[in-house]
């Protein structure tokens, strides 16, 4: 952007992290076909009078949905007051191809982006192999965007140690090295434990790094569902969680009910020990994150 309009501009995302009201955010996945298109519209719309921060739109397997997360991206940023984050992957595209989709989100006025290395096209848990003329760590898409310019960054992070990470330390050495390059904020994979957020952010502030790390919520209102996302992206589900969910397994119901309260809960202690926001990740469905928030609104906590 112009030197006068980089001036003039406020970062509401960066505003929103160091103000002393939490941010909060929601995740949407690109639909399929139209009728899923159409049921995002409506959730955008559900959750607007919210006041969201920001909204973000993920990439799907492999990078397969690019066209159309940039494309629901620069509609949300023509059309709404929300910020956007458009999620970019280096799945499955050169560098080249990179590099225009960050200058064409930069041209639709979508100013921040999630650079993420992204997961394999067989699967979160398959060898990654890079495209070859593509790049091999998010760090590279990190310094990427920064030369391109216009937009704030922000990254992935593990409160359990990224799946490939040989430990937690050398995970969080990772997390403050794309601080360093560029990244701006970071948004976590979904977590079950308090403990595990906090601990994360005591690495990286014992690496005197600042980031300002967003816990990402997934609310468990289907035990089976959800357990195989974490076994995916190498989430720990926890025996205590589980153990409350055993009892309840046939009442949808009494699982949703249970699911709500235990993400609740997470937002409580997340909030009374400093997080600076939360992100929910949705599947494009808006009443239970709506619950939350209201539920966290009559606490007086958002």
């Amino acid at each position: 952007m112009p030197a006068t309009d980089a001036a003039e501009y406020r970062d509401p995302i960066a505003e929103a992290l160091a103000s002393d009201r939490p941010a909060v955010s929601f995740e949407f996945f690109p639909p399929k076909d139209d009728e899923g298109e159409e049921q995002l519209w409506r959730t955008i719309a559900d959750l607007a009078p919210l006041e969201p921060t920001f909204v973000s739109v993920t990439y799907g397997a492999g990078g397969s949905s690019r066209d159309r997360t940039v494309r629901i991206t620069e509609r949300i940023a023509r059309e709404s007051t929300t910020p956007p984050v458009g999620h970019l992957t280096l799945v499955g595209q050169s560098r080249a191809e990179i590099e225009l989709v960050l200058k064409q989100y930069v041209a639709a006025g979508v100013r921040h982006v999630l650079a993420l290395r992204g997961d394999p096209a067989d699967g979160p848990r398959a060898p990654w192999e890079p495209h070859p003329d593509g790049m091999d760590h998010a760090i590279e898409l990190v310094e990427l965007a920064r030369e391109t310019g216009g937009l704030s960054i922000g990254v992935a992070a593990f409160p359990e140690g990224h799946p490939d990470a040989p430990d937690r330390d050398t995970d969080a050495d990772v997390l403050v090295a794309k601080a360093r390059a560029g990244a701006e904020f970071a948004i976590t994979q979904m977590f079950f434990r308090a403990r595990d957020y906090f601990e994360l952010v005591e690495r990286v502030r014992a690496r005197d790094c600042e980031l300002p790390i967003v816990p990402g919520i997934m609310p468990i209102l289907n035990v089976a569902q959800i357990a195989r996302m974490a076994e995916l992206c190498g989430a720990d589900l926890p025996r205590e969680v589980v153990e409350r969910f055993e009892p309840i397994a046939e009442d949808r119901a009494a699982v949703r009910a249970t699911g709500i309260e235990l993400a609740t809960q997470l937002c409580r202690d997340l909030l009374d020990g400093g997080a600076p926001g939360l992100h929910f990740m949705t599947l494009n469905r808006s009443p239970a994150t709506r619950e939350i928030f209201e539920r966290l609104r009559a606490d007086g906590l958002v």
